[in-house]
């Protein structure tokens, strides 16, 4: 930056000291040669308007120096969002206060909250998980575990403007259950009556409420931070470990937020956003992250971060990503499963999707991936094979025009066999639209840290309460 150097103290003086030697001339040549018939009140009258005269060529001549430092107008420079108001009266929601069994008591055995991992790492600072060093200004980056936003919607909740502790003024009704984390530490339990108790219990505790009754339930929400097909177990079928909860009826009737809905089977669920790693208290550490990722160089045209899936129908592109992307040198791969992955150092995943113009997003295990919001965090213009990996999924958060944001390849047709030669087709102009639209997009994608206030515009959890309003407005008229 270039910073014109001011003027030294004494050039003012100086300036002053020249015209004083001289003062004098002028005002003998105007005035004192004036003849005597002249009255003193006119030789006055006329000397003060020389004055107020030399007065103002001295200030237009030599104007007042601003040494005010300008400061950049963040707000400009980014056209993510403008400001908006979180509580307008458009929105007011009552949290109940559940018997510790059902959310923060289950935390007290968590080593076996999942049959695969420890999560007693990962439910530490209200789910947000372990601070990450070396990643941002700020205490905003957090190992975040991929399954645990219903810890962070309670946690947001709890301190949210639009909380009301008067439930006869309440719109919504939250019940901070941690479903997902009781179901995944019950995966393996082959008792049915045992896997399925604590659901059936919290139906019995809310059909016992007074603001239950109202409207039975269809103005109430749970938050799961898991899928839907966790909380579905079919009649018929191999068992893969989930409960009913969704299958009650009385659950049925309220609106369920997972971060993956089964869109042909229940019209009360709602897709909701995986948690990434950034976790902002302010705007302007939004602000800041969203110009980097503006700015950042992206030298590889695409990237895939993932494995293989053996034996999943809807995973079998994964071998045709991998194949092509291993043979090309515009493109990033980042292998998981071995024991020397770095798939689950967030440096590593957001460092190569940083530098990529498009990021991979195969289904796995189920048809989501938390690593499409890593990749709308990074500015990563995503790619899908399926529809149901984002489109039909998450309509609150996504605009209605799929190829504003992203890029669609059917995983069965042609274009899956050549997947750069693809990507090279798209016009720049357009890859650029995208990548400004994507920059945009990752504040209603983002968990805010549940302690921030005056955040500025609408995080993940502001967006659906926004929404879900709207939507019991229309189910209990």
């Amino acid at each position: 930056m270039l910073i014109r150097k001011q003027a030294a103290t004494t050039a003012w003086s100086e300036r002053s000291e020249k015209y004083s030697r001289n003062k004098e001339a002028p005002w003998s040549i105007m005035f004192f040669n004036i003849p005597d018939k002249l009255s003193r009140r006119l030789n006055i009258f006329l000397l003060s308007v020389f004055l107020l005269a030399w007065f103002s060529v001295l200030l237009l001549w030599f104007p007042t120096t601003n040494t005010t430092t300008p400061q950049p107008n963040h707000i400009n420079e980014t056209k993510s969002q403008a400001h908006i108001p979180m509580c307008d009266g458009s929105v007011s929601v009552y949290v109940y206060s559940l018997p510790p069994e059902f959310n923060v008591g289950l935390l007290d055995d968590c080593h076996h909250l999942n049959v695969y991992t420890d999560m007693c790492p990962h439910v530490a600072n209200c789910g947000l998980g372990q601070l990450l060093s070396g990643m941002g200004s700020g205490a905003s980056w957090f190992a975040t575990h991929q399954f645990i936003a219903e810890m962070i919607f309670h946690a947001r909740l709890e301190n949210h403007p639009c909380r009301t502790w008067d439930p006869s003024r309440a719109g919504l009704f939250y019940i901070p259950f941690y479903g997902g984390l009781h179901a995944s530490s019950k995966f393996r339990e082959p008792d049915l009556k045992v896997r399925d108790a604590l659901a059936v219990k919290l139906v019995e505790f809310l059909q016992a409420q007074p603001w239950w009754l109202k409207h039975h339930g269809k103005d109430h929400f749970l938050a799961l931070g898991r899928t839907a097909w966790d909380f579905m177990r079919l009649e018929e079928g191999p068992d893969f470990g989930a409960n009913s909860l969704l299958n009650l009826s009385p659950v049925q009737n309220m609106s369920v937020l997972t971060v993956e809905r089964i869109p042909w089977k229940s019209s009360n669920q709602h897709g909701i956003p995986y948690p990434s790693y950034f976790h902002p208290s302010t705007a302007n550490e939004m602000l800041t992250w969203q110009n980097k990722m503006r700015q950042s160089e992206r030298p590889y045209l695409w990237s895939f971060v993932g494995a293989p899936r053996k034996g999943l129908e809807k995973a079998a592109i994964r071998d045709k990503i991998i194949a092509q992307c291993a043979g090309s040198t515009r493109c990033k791969l980042v292998r998981c499963g071995s024991a020397q992955s770095k798939c689950h150092e967030p440096s590593e995943v957001l460092g190569v999707m940083a530098t990529s113009r498009f990021c991979l997003q195969a289904p796995g295990d189920s048809f989501t991936r938390r690593s499409t919001f890593d990749s709308v965090l990074a500015g990563c213009i995503p790619v899908f094979f399926s529809p149901h990996t984002a489109y039909t999924q998450y309509a609150w958060y996504l605009p209605e025009d799929p190829d504003a944001y992203s890029v669609y390849i059917d995983e069965k047709g042609n274009g899956s066999q050549r997947i750069e030669e693809e990507l090279l087709k798209i016009p720049r102009e357009r890859v650029e639209l995208m990548h400004d639209r994507l920059i945009e997009m990752i504040p209603r994608l983002t968990y805010a840290h549940p302690n921030a206030s005056g955040f500025g515009f609408r995080d993940a959890v502001d967006v659906a309460l926004a929404a879900l309003s709207k939507h019991v407005l229309t189910k209990t008229l």
